[in-house]
């Protein structure tokens, strides 16, 4: 396994990563990477030779080794780790795709024009690409976490087991090789993993109450120029024609205006000929 590469590729995370996901990067790489490549690996290289059963019946300390040792310890991290990694690079190759989608708009529309302030910042899908990553590498430290406790029984690792499977003629004893060593290695990098979950909840709690604390900030923002708008509009003189009246205001303003009318218009039983000859002066007393 090329771990150069594999480091190379998860540096470009660390630039777009909250605290959080610094320390948990420096974890992955400290305590599980380089404890893993130094000193683990070599644990565990000879287990199958250093595994001895008392008996010399041929195929017997092979199928013991499989039977309580399906999957190798150090096999199984290795996976961990692969998989564990692999979602921090959806991260990655999001911001490449938003750094591809701003070159392709500044060949376009020139190089003043912005696509994005910044290509890497944790907003709209990024945000959203950059959590649900952390929802996955939390369910695969739990997943491997779950299958070594289940295989190994609690991560022990005992200095001996007894074997009757086929082809052993009867009940074997068989003798794990450093089994003290082994035991250590399995509890820290155990502890490590658990460590790598803590962080990442951290983290989830951590971007989800700053995305709330943001959405009530903005909120409160607009509630606020909403008030100031409105009491600069209602103080205007020159605005109070437009102000909003209640509906036992409009009905008062209706009757008054009725009523005027029909004042002006005189009596009700009054015609309109009566009224047009009550207005018209008498000629005939001046003739």
């Amino acid at each position: 396994m090329d771990w150069k590469t594999f480091q190379a590729l998860l540096s470009g995370v660390n630039k777009y990563s909250t605290a959080f996901g610094r320390v948990w990067l420096s974890v992955v790489f400290v305590f599980r990477v380089m404890v893993y490549v130094v000193a683990a690996e070599r644990v565990w290289s000879d287990e199958q030779k250093d595994f001895d059963c008392n008996t010399k019946q041929p195929g017997c300390a092979n199928v013991c080794y499989d039977h309580f040792f399906p999957i190798s310890h150090i096999r199984l991290w290795a996976l961990q780790l692969i998989f564990v990694t692999c979602p921090s690079l959806m991260v990655v190759m999001h911001v490449a795709y938003r750094e591809d989608r701003e070159r392709k708009y500044k060949a376009k529309h020139g190089k003043d024009c912005k696509l994005y302030n910044n290509t890497g910042r944790k907003h709209g899908g990024l945000w959203w690409t950059y959590l649900i990553s952390l929802f996955v590498k939390t369910g695969i430290e739990i997943s491997f976490l779950y299958i070594l406790h289940h295989i190994y029984d609690s991560f022990y690792l005992p200095r001996l087991v007894k074997c009757e499977v086929s082809p052993c003629p009867n009940m074997v004893d068989c003798y794990i090789g450093h089994p003290t060593e082994k035991k250590v290695f399995t509890y820290f990098m155990v502890g490590a993993s658990a460590l790598c979950i803590i962080l990442n909840i951290c983290e989830i709690i951590y971007l989800i109450a700053k995305r709330f604390v943001r959405c009530a900030n903005k909120m409160k923002r607009r509630h606020l120029n909403v008030a100031v708008h409105h009491d600069g509009y209602s103080d205007d003189p020159f605005n109070n024609c437009k102000m909003s009246l209640s509906r036992s205001d409009m009905k008062e303003k209706h009757l008054s205006f009725k009523t005027e009318y029909k004042a002006s218009l005189g009596p009700p039983g009054m015609k309109v000929h009566e009224k047009i000859r009550a207005s018209a002066p008498n000629l005939s007393t001046n003739l």
